[in-house]
């Protein structure tokens, strides 16, 4: 069973929307660069490893990458961490 949610693009516009959810890109920094969606952060180890550690597990965090297999470990992790 998954500890996290995959949303359809629709869903993740109306969260975006709402403005209270962290976007994270997980992406590699070329393509990050060259467009992203808006006021997502480029997921790096760095900033993985301080949002695991001290970040706020109450917000709703949207993961993507290419076609879904990156970003799935990933919200895997943070699942793993608490996060929702």
């Amino acid at each position: 069973m998954k500890k996290f949610n995959s949303i359809s693009v629709p869903e993740m516009q109306d969260l975006l929307q709402q403005g209270e959810s962290m976007v994270l890109d997980c992406r590699d920094m070329k393509d990050y660069r060259q467009g992203h969606i808006e006021n997502a952060m480029h997921l790096h180890e760095g900033l993985k490893d301080s949002l695991l550690l001290k970040g706020d597990k109450n917000r709703t965090l949207l993961i993507y990458c290419y076609y879904g297999h990156a970003s799935e470990h990933v919200a895997e992790t943070f699942a793993d961490f608490g996060f929702k």
